[in-house]
């Protein structure tokens, strides 16, 4: 049996689709586990009227479906004022119905973020995405100190999920502690979500 992980991510300019698509990399190193990466839809609003396109090489938009199909979830999102960015938490909001049903209660999930600045509000970020997930009844998995590069990181990387220091012009790529912690999390959600599945 195929264990999928749901990868849903909003991604700016890019570098939080980076880590996802690491997460995936994580995820898909556990045998029997798929990685099903997927974006919440960008909004508009007074400042910013026109709707921003997503890339082509973009991954498709989540549907509701998304979740009832998942065996686990791994959500991303920049850092908006040390919270999640509007169109996660929009998305977010319109799961009443699956918060209802119980779709996602017992599966793990885990979190993960980039910010323009080092203390720039990850780890708050990190925290306040984990509400929404725990009124779901999901199971929350952080990153443990055996990760050894959480103790050797220069940049990213929290015990409460993969992080990434984008650098104030959007530009910093992950580097090699960044992107073993992304992967290491996105493994440790999916080999929870297979043990949970198979028994």
């Amino acid at each position: 049996m195929t264990t999928e992980i749901l990868v849903l991510v909003y991604s700016r300019y890019g570098n939080t689709l980076k880590m996802a698509r690491e997460i995936c990399r994580g995820v898909e190193s556990v045998e029997g586990c798929l990685a099903r990466l997927r974006s919440v839809a960008p909004l508009t609003s007074a400042l910013e009227p026109e709707v921003e396109q997503l890339p082509d090489d973009g991954p498709a938009l989540v549907a509701l479906s998304d979740l009832d199909d998942c065996a686990g979830l791994m959500l991303g999102s920049p850092t908006r004022f040390g919270n999640m960015a509007a169109p996660l938490k929009q998305f977010l909001d319109s799961t009443g119905s699956q918060w209802y049903s119980g779709t996602l209660a017992g599966k793990p999930a885990g979190v993960f973020t980039s910010t323009a600045s080092l203390h720039g509000g990850q780890e708050a970020t990190l925290l306040s995405m984990m509400i929404p997930l725990l009124h779901h009844g999901m199971l929350i998995v952080g990153i443990p100190y055996t990760e050894r590069s959480l103790l050797s990181t220069r940049a990213g990387g929290t015990p409460y999920g993969a992080s990434h220091l984008a650098g104030p012009d959007s530009d910093r790529e992950l580097d090699a502690d960044e992107t073993r912690l992304a992967r290491a999390h996105g493994r440790r959600v999916a080999e929870l979500a297979a043990r949970l599945q198979n028994h």
